[in-house]
């Protein structure tokens, strides 16, 4: 049953997440996110995984959350499970790169937000939709650090959708491309991440992380036991070796 809702496949050290319910709108439920949490345990516990990719089957990237079942449970405030997406931790500790499809609204807006990079199809587009329900969005708090404070509280305040352009603009998405190269360019990316050094990648992701939640005084700090293992690591001495020797590093991720 999982396999339907939510498929995967490896290429390389790639990992990519398909959500396939598009006769839904690949809205969230119980279902599609356990399938999800269980796809990024994968990814995250598999040494040989270095980068996901998540998209959408269907015209529609994700909805968000299933309307229809959350009226039948009559749901108020929402579960601590729905706010675990990418993995049984709510995180991954390494790189996500969301290959938006189509609308990402609320939930899947929640899902793009998660993710660590943004590549959009063209027509791709973006809304924080809860306003219009009644609902609401704590979890887009992180948004102030993605993009312009006025930019997100027209979002939020009016729960009308950007277009991938002004995506691109305000920050939120880092390429815009045409839908049909859309997932082959998310994997180009993947894989430019997946060919660097394994644990300079977990350390730079973990950087940016310490420093959205820190502040720079103390991610400076922060820093240098962030990348201590990276510095005594076989290929801190792999990467110049390799330089000096004209070849291709072999990276051992340790």
């Amino acid at each position: 049953m999982t396999a339907e809702v939510c498929l995967t496949r490896r290429d390389g050290h790639v990992f990519i997440v398909t959500l396939n319910r598009p006769a839904k709108r690949n809205a969230l439920n119980a279902e599609l996110r356990a399938a999800l949490r269980a796809a990024f345990d994968e990814f995250d516990d598999d040494p040989d995984l270095r980068c996901a990719v998540l998209t959408g089957n269907g015209p529609v990237f994700c909805a968000g959350g299933d309307l229809i079942e959350m009226a039948s449970h009559q749901v108020q405030i929402p579960p601590a499970e729905w706010g675990l997406l990418l993995g049984s931790r709510g995180a991954v500790s390494k790189p996500v790169i969301a290959a938006v499809n189509g609308p990402a609204f609320a939930g899947g807006f929640r899902l793009a937000q998660q993710c660590d990079l943004c590549v959009a199809a063209d027509t791709a587009t973006f809304g924080i939709t809860e306003v219009k329900r009644g609902r609401g969005a704590p979890w887009a708090a992180p948004l102030i650090d993605i993009m312009p404070r006025r930019v997100m509280m027209e979002i939020l305040l009016t729960g009308e959708p950007i277009d991938a352009a002004r995506a691109y603009e305000v920050g939120l998405v880092n390429d815009v491309v045409p839908g049909d190269r859309l997932v082959e360019r998310a994997i180009e990316m993947a894989h430019l991440i997946a060919a660097n050094a394994p644990l300079s990648v977990l350390a730079a992701k973990r950087l940016v992380d310490l420093s959205c939640e820190m502040g720079t005084s103390a991610a400076l700090a922060a820093g240098d036991a962030v990348y201590e293992q990276v510095y005594r690591s076989a290929d801190a001495l792999e990467g110049p070796r390799a330089f000096a020797e004209r070849r291709e590093p072999v990276w051992q991720g340790r």
